[in-house]
């Protein structure tokens, strides 16, 4: 391909996938219905589209992408690990793993605790430099905007992916998604919102790369 085709040529994006798993005992766990379509979709379009990817996948049963970097995880702290020991040297961030928001840390009889597990995103956000670019995704079941801006900005995201897990079409282990994408506005509570309408999640994964990447070159030549 021309290199006007590979817009994230040069670029090093790490991307997350899939569901986590949160051991109860021996045999039982936390996840949830992740399937992990929507990241390797977005690691396979972003390695097509020129970058260096590496893509931190929970338990899925996907096949790994070819020319793809992929670090296996199952728990969140797992993912955190990940993340953090190599978002430095990354370019652009893309947040699609479904992570689990909690733990079990003992029980009593049928009687479980749970404790938070790290907020990923949220670490990321806090440790981004201006050179970096990171994009979140949130699922919500109403609220999708409201909630969507909050998490953009209280995460220090520089786009945010969301769906309504209830939008006929949208969601885990579809083939397609309907999203809409929230950016920085000019105040924190009006960001710039589109509406995308239903998509295959591989078209879907390179309309978000192409975007991120016309917005780091926008942002180079301010």
């Amino acid at each position: 391909r021309p290199d006007g085709e590979l817009p994230l040529k040069g670029l090093a994006v790490l991307v997350t996938a899939g569901p986590t798993q949160e051991p109860l005992d021996p045999v039982r766990f936390l996840t949830n219905h992740s399937t992990g379509k929507m990241g390797y979709a977005l690691a396979e379009q972003a390695r097509d589209l020129g970058a260096q990817v590496t893509l931190a996948s929970g338990p899925v049963a996907l096949d790994a992408p070819y020319g793809v970097d992929v670090v296996d995880v199952t728990t969140a702290r797992d993912m955190f690990d990940v993340v953090t020991s190599r978002f430095s040297d990354t370019d652009i961030t893309v947040m699609a793993a479904a992570v689990g928001d909690f733990r079990p840390v003992g029980r009593s009889g049928i009687e479980l605790e749970l404790t938070s597990n790290p907020d990923i995103l949220a670490w990321a956000g806090e440790h981004k430099r201006p050179d970096q670019t990171l994009c979140g995704f949130a699922m919500e079941t109403r609220d999708l905007e409201a909630n969507a801006t909050k998490k953009l900005n209280g995460k220090h995201c520089d786009m945010l992916v969301a769906n309504n897990l209830r939008t006929p079409g949208a969601g885990f282990a579809a083939d397609t998604n309907v999203v809409t994408v929230l950016t920085p506005g000019e105040t924190a509570d009006r960001p710039s919102i589109e509406r995308w309408s239903k998509m295959g999640k591989d078209a879907l994964a390179k309309r978000i790369l192409v975007k991120l990447a016309a917005m780091r070159a926008d942002g180079e030549r301010r």
